[in-house]
């Protein structure tokens, strides 16, 4: 049930092959595997997206789509998960991070006002580099981990209950 309801939301393959940003990774996205959509593929494919998502990093869709190609996973569902992180959920994002890597590293959160400036990346991020890196690496670690294993939990569990089903029709 639950594969059906992705196969149907999922993006046509060619599609996704002809994507402006995707073009320059040429044959390498005609590798079947990167649009089966099993336990394995959609488990990793939330992962590598997750994991992509929270980290500082810009060409957030190239990223996940060399780390998609190179672990073999699904490519779609990588493309679509790394979205959690967009213009609107970027900054508390963000700022949560930075508030786990301040309190881990011990040091006294900064009050601060961002500005998509030059100025801004030259100046104050020197200061903050430090304690977002590590709550991004972290926040990205462990959401990474809990999607993988949450898809495999889902997975088993649609499993399970597709088997039930059929036992019950077979009984009757």
């Amino acid at each position: 049930m639950a594969k059906k309801l992705i196969k149907r939301f999922m993006p046509d393959a060619h599609k996704v092959r002809s994507h402006k940003h995707l073009k320059f990774f040429g044959r390498l996205l005609h590798d079947p595997n990167l649009w089966h959509l099993n336990r394995r593929s959609s488990s990793g494919a939330m992962a590598v997206g997750l994991f992509v998502a929270f980290v500082p990093l810009p060409l957030h869709i190239l990223t996940a789509a060399a780390l998609a190609i190179l672990l073999r996973v699904n490519l779609p569902i990588t493309l679509t998960v790394i979205w959690i992180n967009n213009p609107f959920t970027i900054v508390p994002i963000f700022y949560f991070a930075y508030k786990l890597g301040a309190l881990l590293l011990g040091v006294e959160p900064q009050a601060m006002i961002f500005e998509p400036t030059w100025d801004w990346f030259t100046t104050q991020l020197g200061d903050v580099w430090q304690p977002l890196l590590l709550g991004s690496l972290l926040l990205s670690a462990g959401s990474a981990a809990a999607g993988y294993y949450a898809v495999l939990g889902l997975w088993r569990l649609s499993v399970v209950r597709q088997w039930e089903r059929r036992k019950m029709r077979g009984r009757r």
